[in-house]
């Protein structure tokens, strides 16, 4: 698998190999164009080698110097489009988790097949209050955001109705050790197992989990989700990843593939759940 930063860099570059044919078409050297922009040199080359992002006010200034404002409000669009591509959470979270939650509403509704891959947590549109509280409050204590736990975690609950509306399919893989992780105490844990057990009727919802005891042609990934085959969201520790380059986005949907064959559906799948139950009890 690539690096799941690799479409946003890709981004980047392609966004700087533009400013630089610019440069190029209008018959400057890097000096004189940084001379035009009232710049140092050094950021011209920091800017065409995809080392510094570009502000607005650079890309215009830098069209400008080529005698090529047309083209600023696309080069800014293609900018923002690259910058949206990788984000830290740091960013995201920097007023609370809630809006964060609800921004995510407009992609649900519009995807139609989701095929979603979970190696630590319960998917998000499983979640019960219970276990996303508990979830959320360690995300908000360790990236140290606003408290506002409570509307996010309504927000995460009425976002998920879009499993049981609409002509929607989600296919949802997770690792045994989602079941055993313990997010929340006794009482929240077999809650959200039994609310798995309960979902797994859904004939909207597929649910399949990897046993420890698979043998693993794919080892295990991090997080992510594939919209329609069309765009894929990666989660890592710092950052949230969007994918959209198709040949990575191809990527993605054959490790799913791959995934899925380890996976036990059905009454296996449900033994699992009711043995994470059982231990929760030892």
């Amino acid at each position: 698998m690539p690096s799941p930063s690799s479409s946003a860099q890709a981004a980047r570059e392609a966004l700087a190999a533009r400013l630089r044919d610019l440069r190029l078409d209008a018959g400057l050297h890097g000096r004189d164009l940084a001379a035009l922009c009232g710049w140092h040199p050094a950021k011209t080359s920091r800017i065409e080698n995809s080392k510094t992002a570009p502000s607005d006010a650079d890309i215009r200034a830098w069209c400008a110097a080529c005698k090529a404002d047309d083209q600023a409000p696309d080069l800014i669009a293609a900018s923002r489009a690259a910058g949206s591509l990788y984000i830290q959470w740091k960013r995201l979270h920097r007023t609370g988790l809630r809006r964060l939650q609800e921004s995510y509403v407009p992609l649900y509704e519009r995807t139609r097949s989701f095929q979603v891959y979970c190696n630590t947590v319960v998917p998000g549109f499983l979640q019960t209050e219970g276990y996303a509280t508990a979830l959320l409050k360690t995300v908000a204590t360790f990236r140290e955001t606003p408290d506002d736990v409570s509307e996010a975690v309504a927000a995460r609950l009425a976002r998920s109705h879009v499993i049981r509306g609409g002509d929607r399919r989600f296919s949802m893989l997770v690792e045994e050790s989602v079941l055993r992780f313990r997010i929340g105490n006794a009482e929240v844990m077999a809650g959200q197992l039994g609310h798995l057990l309960a979902v797994m009727s859904l004939p909207s919802v597929s649910l399949g989990v990897i046993p420890f005891a698979a043998p693993r042609t794919l080892w295990p990934l991090e997080t992510f989700n594939i919209f329609d085959a069309e765009e894929a969201a990666v989660e890592t520790l710092s950052a949230q990843v969007t994918v959209t380059a198709p040949g990575e986005v191809a990527l993605y949907v054959k490790a799913f593939s791959e995934l899925q064959k380890m996976a036990v559906h059905g009454a296996r799948a449900r033994g699992l759940m009711t043995g994470a139950i059982d231990a929760l009890n030892c």
